[in-house]
C-alpha cells in the first residue's frame, strides 16, 4: 500500500467522481483506476460500486475511509514534525505565553535572541498555565513562558528566568502615593478589580484572609490591559505583577507581606527539542535577566 494510493482513494472518497479526483491529485484518469484496483487487490475487495446512478462506497469502502484518512493524516503529521526538527529556519515554531506575562522583559529578550540567530517564523499562543501545559504536551506548542504557585507537571522541562514580586497597582494621585509599600489590610476600604487569569489569585486570597481582610472586587475582567486602564481611569486597585504594569496612568509599590513567582521557560522533558527550540532555551539559560531589571530601573 503506498501513499499516493491512499490520496487517490480519499480524493474518489470526496468526489465520489473518478475524472475529478483525477484533477484534484494532477493524474490522469486511467492512472487513479489503476491505484485504486491495486488498493483494492491489496484490501482483498471492492471500495467502490460504480454503475449508471453514479459512483458509491462499498461497505469495506466506508470502513477503510476514516481508517486510511488517519493513515494519512499521521503521516504528514510525522513528515512535518521531521522537517520542523532538521530544518528549524525553515518552519515556523510557537512559543506559548502566560497571559498575565508583562510583555516588555521577553519582548527585549526576543528582539535580543533574533538579531544573534535568524530564527524561524515564532507565533505567540496566549492562554492560561493549564491549557499551556496541555499545548506544550499535546505537541501544539514548542516552548511556553509561565509561572504558577504549585509544581509543574513532572512531564515537562522547566526552566527559571527571573522572580517577580506582586504589587499594589493604583490610579496616579491616590493615597497610596505617598507609600513605599502597602500591606494587604490597607485594601480592606478600595474597590478591588479582579484579574481572572491571575494564577496567584487564590493565593492571593488566601493571605488577604490571613490578615481578615475581605476584598470588595467591584469588576472582574480576564483583560489585563482593560484592568490596567480602568485603574489608571480611578476605577480601583488590584494586585499584579510588577513588570505587568504598562499603563503609563498606573502607579505601583510592592505589596506586604512579599509575594514572589519564578516566571519560567518550559519545554518537554521527553522529547529531543528541535534546533530552533533549544538555542531559545540556551538563549534564556545564558540571558542576564537581573542586568536587564537593572537597565530598566535606571532608566525610569
Amino acid at each position: 500500500m503506498e501513499m499516493h494510493e491512499i490520496q487517490y482513494f480519499l480524493a474518489v472518497c470526496d468526489t465520489l467522481n473518478f475524472n475529478r479526483a483525477a484533477e484534484q491529485c494532477h493524474v490522469t484518469q486511467p492512472a487513479l483506476t489503476r491505484a485504486i484496483q491495486k488498493l483494492e487487490d491489496e484490501l482483498g475487495g471492492l471500495l467502490f460500486r460504480r454503475d449508471r446512478h453514479g459512483t458509491r462506497l462499498t461497505e469495506l469502502g466506508q470502513l477503510m475511509r476514516q481508517q486510511l484518512r488517519e493513515v494519512l493524516h499521521q503521516t504528514q503529521t510525522a513528515k512535518a514534525t521531521a522537517k520542523r526538527f532538521l530544518a528549524p529556519d525553515e518552519t515556523p515554531m510557537t512559543l506559548g505565553v502566560m497571559c498575565t506575562i508583562g510583555p516588555l522583559r521577553f519582548i527585549r529578550f526576543l528582539n535580543e535572541f533574533r538579531h544573534r540567530r535568524p530564527a524561524p517564523q515564532l507565533t505567540l499562543i496566549e492562554a492560561v498555565p493549564s491549557r499551556l501545559s496541555d499545548l506544550l504536551l499535546d505537541q501544539t506548542a514548542d516552548v511556553a513562558l509561565m509561572a504558577q504557585p504549585g509544581p509543574f507537571d513532572p512531564r515537562l522541562q522547566v526552566t527559571p528566568i527571573y522572580r517577580e514580586r506582586f504589587v499594589v497597582a493604583f490610579p496616579a494621585g491616590h493615597r497610596f502615593s505617598e507609600r513605599q509599600r502597602i500591606h494587604v489590610h490597607e485594601i480592606r476600604d478600595e474597590n478591588y478589580l479582579s484579574r481572572v487569569n491571575c494564577e496567584f489569585r487564590d493565593h492571593l486570597d488566601q493571605i488577604c484572609q490571613s490578615h481578615g481582610v475581605h476584598i470588595r472586587s467591584a469588576f472582574r475582567s480576564e483583560r489585563e490591559d482593560w484592568i490596567q486602564t480602568m485603574i489608571a481611569a480611578g476605577m480601583g486597585v488590584c494586585f499584579m505583577p510588577e513588570y505587568s504594569a504598562t499603563h503609563p496612568g498606573l502607579a505601583t509599590r510592592p505589596m506586604e507581606p512579599e509575594v514572589v513567582r519564578e516566571v519560567c521557560l518550559v519545554a518537554r522533558a521527553d522529547d529531543r527539542l528541535a534546533p530552533a527550540a533549544a538555542a531559545l532555551m540556551a538563549a534564556v539559560a545564558a540571558y542576564s535577566w537581573d542586568e536587564d531589571v537593572q537597565v530598566r530601573e535606571d532608566r525610569a
